[in-house]
């Protein structure tokens, strides 16, 4: 009776922790690729405001001051020199048909994000006509990781 008294504690204990974990930001790249490749489960952030905004080829004075977000589900990591490149990287990407904040139709949401070892962020926003796909607005935000002492617009999280 005790046994089963104890291991009863134990199982609330271990499912009440998992239930309430807390996530952990996660302030640089390299804490980023330490976690993906532990098999973490990372959220990223996006506060565009604190990001500058290139849009038609031109950057834009007045960024929205919107908030973005996505699990970083499926990603590829290039070391340096494996694509010709300098530097380390990771990218992903991810669709969700929403409705277009815009108007009353839908749209996909298409996100690409490119975080470099050196902190640095792309962001690509895109709205695609869910028949056609023809674009109907491409954004391109470019911000920082933030490391808690930053005004980076980009933060990282992992579940633990």
């Amino acid at each position: 009776m005790k046994r089963t008294f104890i291991s009863l504690i134990l199982l609330f204990l271990s499912v009440f922790s998992t239930l309430y974990a807390q996530p952990r930001q996660l302030k640089s790249f390299d804490e980023l690729l330490n976690a993906v490749k532990a098999g973490g489960e990372v959220k990223l952030v996006f506060h565009y405001a604190k990001c500058e905004l290139i849009a038609d080829n031109e950057k834009q004075e007045k960024v929205p001051d919107a908030i973005g977000g996505m699990s970083l589900d499926v990603f590829e990591y290039f070391a340096p020199n494996s694509v010709k490149n300098k530097e380390a990287f990771l990218v992903a990407s991810e669709s969700k048909l929403i409705q277009n904040p815009k108007g009353d139709d839908y749209v996909y949401n298409y996100v690409k994000v490119r975080l470099s070892a050196d902190g640095k962020v792309k962001i690509t926003a895109r709205y695609l006509n869910p028949e056609s796909f023809k674009v109907q607005m491409d954004e391109n935000f470019f911000g920082t990781i933030n490391d808690g002492e930053n005004e980076g617009g980009i933060f990282l999280y992992v579940n633990e």
